[in-house]
């Protein structure tokens, strides 16, 4: 007798689940399926969970498929369940193609290829729908927001976009989604949702052209380069009940959430200085350093390093000042956005060509917070006060590379859970397109006195 065994968190039972289970059991001749607690789901990163996991395991034995259903709650228990029970092969999806081949030296390993368009329609809550999400723009962000959508319940990656053909993208397409080019129209038909990584100048016609067909839309910063653009893009998803948001991913990592509040319970008194830094010395072929009109330090890093800023001290800066660093084929190398409040100030520090230190720091009347770097991802934080012996140390819950967490409450806002989005609010967004219109009329304006 041939022993199959596989795992997974079955949240939202579907007809990819129902298909993995038929094709698992068709490997062997007694199929074994571990369904994981809602604590291990939490502790390996999967972060929406919806069902409770008796409602999961139900769902699992009503396929009929499974002639043993086990609970998984700790690592390394998948060792133990293949000796235990003495397993011939151990199968997953392919989405996780290369994690488990350290179970080779146990048993065989198989990894089943996953069902391409989904349906949501089978065992699944009425109250929570399975988005078909599709992906605009084939680049370097493409393998890793990939990579993380398998921790996130309720979506399904479906196709992806990119307007030219070429014989090879950023990323191994070893699922065989659907690439579609020229008409996006098209594209947008098969989708409920798209995620916008495409080109900066690009992102305001996909997202409008998006909304305009209904779709909901997460979009890579910046959304739009004007006030006036990112006004009426989220006026229009506010009108006709769609989700908008932009893909600042500090903004809904949860680490970040706990220093804010920490910041605003009155622990370092009032908030007098916020200064934030994030720079990188991007490669000299990049985007980033070649495209003088839309990559640079400020587009690439400003989203992050204005955002403590704008949720701390909120919208209604004084005054706003640029001190810019422009290399000779005029991309800003190096940004310093300065605001000025009624009675604070904030410097946001942006690099694509110098390096310093990236951190954050939260200046009070009574005490200051400190997020080292990588602060975007807040890891870690700590409360220092006059005492130097004095210091408070937070190292908060983050998984993967946060992508997760955007996704996770993208998904939840499409589903009509808080779609307020006090993360970042559409004023906060709308906000912070002003500087970047402020900004790119600066550098306009510097082009065209190098040119003249």
């Amino acid at each position: 007798m041939t022993k199959v065994i596989t795992y997974g968190t079955f949240d939202l039972f579907h007809e990819g689940h129902y298909k993995l289970l038929q094709r698992a059991k068709e490997l062997g001749d007694y199929l074994i399926v571990g369904v994981t607690t809602e604590h291990f789901d939490e502790a390996r990163g999967k972060v929406n969970v919806v069902d409770s996991i008796m409602e999961r395991i139900e769902n699992v034995k009503k396929t009929g498929f499974a002639d043993e259903i086990i609970i998984e709650d700790h690592d390394g228990q998948k060792i133990e369940d293949i000796q235990k029970y003495g397993v011939d092969i151990f199968t997953v999806g392919s989405d996780w193609i290369g994690t488990f081949d350290y179970l080779k030296q146990f048993c065989k390993v198989v990894y089943l290829e996953r069902t391409p368009d989904i349906s949501s329609t089978m065992i699944r809550k009425n109250r929570f729908k399975i988005v078909n999400l599709g992906i605009v723009g084939t680049g370097r962000l493409l393998p890793r927001f990939i990579a993380e959508l398998k921790y996130v319940s309720g979506v399904n990656l479906c196709c992806t976009y990119n307007p030219e053909v070429h014989s090879k993208y950023a990323w191994n397409n070893r699922h065989d989604l659907p690439n579609y080019h020229g008409d996006y129209e098209k594209f947008l038909e098969e989708v409920d949702a798209v995620y916008i990584a495409s080109p900066n100048e690009t992102h305001y016609g996909y997202a409008k052209q998006a909304l305009e067909l209904g779709k909901h839309v997460l979009c890579e910063k910046p959304a739009a380069f004007t006030k006036r653009e990112a006004e009426s893009l989220y006026e229009y998803a506010r009108l006709h009940d769609l989700v908008l948001m932009e893909a600042v991913k500090t903004a809904y990592c949860p680490g970040f959430g706990q220093l804010l509040n920490v910041a605003n319970s009155g622990k370092i008194g009032e908030i007098r200085d916020v200064e934030a830094c994030f720079t990188r010395l991007a490669n000299k072929e990049s985007r980033e350093r070649t495209d003088a009109s839309y990559g640079g330090s400020f587009l690439e890093f400003s989203s992050y390093t204005l955002l403590p800023a704008i949720k701390l001290l909120g919208n209604d800066y004084k005054s706003l000042h640029f001190d810019i660093l422009y290399d000779e084929t005029g991309v800003d190398v190096y940004t310093k956005v300065s605001l000025k409040y009624d009675n604070a100030t904030a410097l946001a520090k942006n690099g694509v060509a110098v390096k310093s230190e990236g951190q954050l720091v939260i200046a009070g009347t009574n005490g200051y917070i400190l997020a080292p770097s990588p602060w975007w991802l807040t890891r870690r934080f700590e409360v220092h006060y006059e005492d130097p012996g004095k210091v408070e140390v937070y190292e908060p819950t983050f998984q993967g590379e946060g992508f997760r967490y955007e996704i996770s409450d993208f998904v939840s806002k499409v589903n009509g859970i808080d779609r307020h989005g006090y993360k970042l609010t559409a004023e906060e967004a709308i906000a912070m397109a002003g500087i970047t219109e402020e900004f790119m009329k600066e550098k306009n304006k510097t082009h065209n006195n190098i040119r003249n």
